[in-house]
């Protein structure tokens, strides 16, 4: 098991330092200069424009600045904001903490109620429950995730008047119970019909029909051996899911007001704020990986057929 942890984090070096390089090559490729930003209209000294290029290293080859921005984040340095002078680890910290409440409550949402949804339909396939859980899922499949949003804000919000249409500074668990239900609403739909099908074929495995002939109670044969070897196709979904999650949630944080990420990200570009961007998606990225990791783990424990060399 140490060995096969030990080759999974050396594989997601190059993974890592891949996805980074990319979004930083995006955004050193957006057009505008951010520096000659900063004054706006007025008219500035060109050589200013260029010791402050070079104050801040923006005069590098690419290679040069990634390789800058690689090592100061080995020593948690996100890097600073041009047109603030904020350390980007500010920005996040102030940030992330909302998007990851907002996210978890999500996925916790998507686990609990997309699991049961799809047991309770797996365990009667081909009848009426079955049919109006693929009916239900379909139609969150079939909506997209800002629609779902508005419609939930109109209709909770503003016609009953159980929420506030938008989530306070404080950004309370109280206030992002209907954002997370709205953002959780499409990976529930996958976890549901995943689980259904599985749930349903592994009804009509041999070892589930021995078990059923030795006798053992129906509680031990639905929650030991049906539920671990039906989760592991809903694991590997629910690993990537939660990475999702986060990057879903910038649509959702924009429609009820969130003072997450998704402002963050937002405000950066519109700025040309390339640190912060890459900040962000670098903490996300981390977050993929350690969930991806995490998953295969999860298999030898649902499995224990599965062993790592």
């Amino acid at each position: 098991m140490g060995r096969y942890v030990a080759r999974r984090l050396l594989q997601m070096i190059p993974v890592f330092i891949g996805s980074t390089l990319l979004v930083f090559a995006m955004m050193y490729a957006l057009p505008g200069d951010p520096v000659r930003a900063l004054a706006g209209e007025q008219a500035v000294d060109p050589v200013q424009i260029a010791e402050m290029k070079k104050e801040l290293g923006l005069d590098l080859p690419l290679w040069h600045q990634y390789w800058n921005y690689l090592t100061g984040l080995f020593q948690g340095d996100f890097g600073t904001e041009i047109a603030s002078g904020r350390p980007v680890a500010d920005t996040i910290s102030d940030a992330f903490p909302i998007t990851i409440r907002l996210a978890l409550f999500a996925f916790l949402f998507t686990v609990v109620v997309g699991i049961s949804m799809g047991v309770f339909a797996g365990l009667k396939a081909d009848t009426f429950r079955d049919r109006g859980l693929l009916v239900l899922t379909l139609l969150l499949i079939s909506v997209p995730s800002f629609v779902l949003g508005f419609l939930a804000q109109y209709f909770f919000a503003f016609q009953l008047g159980w929420l506030e249409p938008n989530v306070s500074m404080e950004a309370d668990s109280g206030e992002l119970i209907l954002p997370a239900v709205v953002l959780g609403a499409l990976s529930l739909a996958y976890v549901a019909r995943l689980t259904r099908t599985s749930v349903a074929e592994n009804l009509r495995s041999d070892y589930m029909r021995t078990a059923v002939a030795k006798g053992l109670p129906r509680r031990r044969i639905i929650g030991v051996h049906l539920m671990r070897n039906s989760m592991i196709p809903v694991v590997t979904f629910l690993g990537t899911d939660l990475g999702a999650l986060l990057g879903g949630a910038v649509i959702t944080e924009g429609i009820f007001n969130i003072q997450g990420v998704g402002r963050a990200v937002f405000g950066a570009l519109q700025h040309r704020e390339g640190a912060t961007v890459v900040g962000i998606v670098t903490l996300i990225v981390i977050v993929y990986l350690a969930t991806s990791l995490l998953v295969d783990l999860l298999y030898a424990v649902l499995d224990p057929r599965i062993r790592y060399a």
